[in-house]
């Protein structure tokens, strides 16, 4: 497939070229928690058809943002993980998810999937370095099936899939509770409070988790 091109000398065009066509940042998002099998992205992508996604991760490899390993044991099976390039794309995908909450996201429309494993992503994007200051804990996020983690340590934050060895404090909810907290229809600490959501593990920790992810404000694009 010929590949498509701005043809601008300018930064922001010649990154364009690179990620702009139609699934290759979501790529991006799904390796950006971890290397993952091939048929990892194609259960997490799905509309993405096997030919596209072939396609789109072999220009990832010859562009140098992505590139193929094996897994360590027990699995040891092919996966793609990214480059250093394609990892400092980073804070570009999580810039986009944070205008996406404030600016984007509404309501779920009834033919939208949803993974709660993409939150692993929103709670970097969310993440609120001056209520983590001091802290250090663990919080692992059971939702529906999905298990996920974030470790934060005196204002820094590492979230990644599957639970945690030692949590501070266990979360569980509903995948359709999530989906309220991520639509704005509650947050966080009124799931909590309400029981949509429970909590187990140190107090304190718990009283911290409810002001250290913040979701923006939803605004409207169109001028009222």
């Amino acid at each position: 497939m010929e590949q498509r091109t701005y043809n601008q000398y300018c930064a922001t065009a010649r990154t364009l070229d690179l990620v702009g066509e139609r699934w290759t940042l979501l790529l991006i998002r799904e390796l950006l928690t971890g290397p993952k099998r091939y048929g990892d992205l194609q259960t997490s992508l799905r509309g993405l058809g096997t030919g596209l996604l072939a396609t789109r991760l072999k220009h990832l490899e010859r562009e140098g943002l992505v590139h193929k390993i094996t897994l360590p044991p027990p699995a040891r099976t092919p996966a793609y993980a990214l480059t250093e390039a394609g990892e400092e794309l980073g804070p570009a995908v999580l810039a986009l998810a944070r205008w996406g909450l404030k600016w984007a996201m509404g309501e779920r429309r009834e033919e939208e999937t949803f993974h709660p494993g993409w939150a692993v992503l929103g709670l970097r994007a969310c993440f609120d370095t001056k209520a983590a200051a001091g802290l250090h804990a663990v919080y692992e996020f059971r939702v529906g099936d999905e298990i996920f983690h974030a470790r934060i340590d005196d204002g820094t934050i590492e979230a990644l899939h599957g639970p945690a060895q030692h949590p501070d404090v266990t979360i569980t909810m509903s995948e359709e509770a999530f989906v309220d907290v991520t639509s704005h229809e509650w947050t966080l600490a009124e799931a909590i409070a309400t029981k949509a959501a429970t909590t187990t593990g140190d107090a304190v920790a718990v009283r911290r988790l409810k002001k250290l992810f913040r979701l923006p404000s939803p605004r409207s694009r169109t001028a009222t």
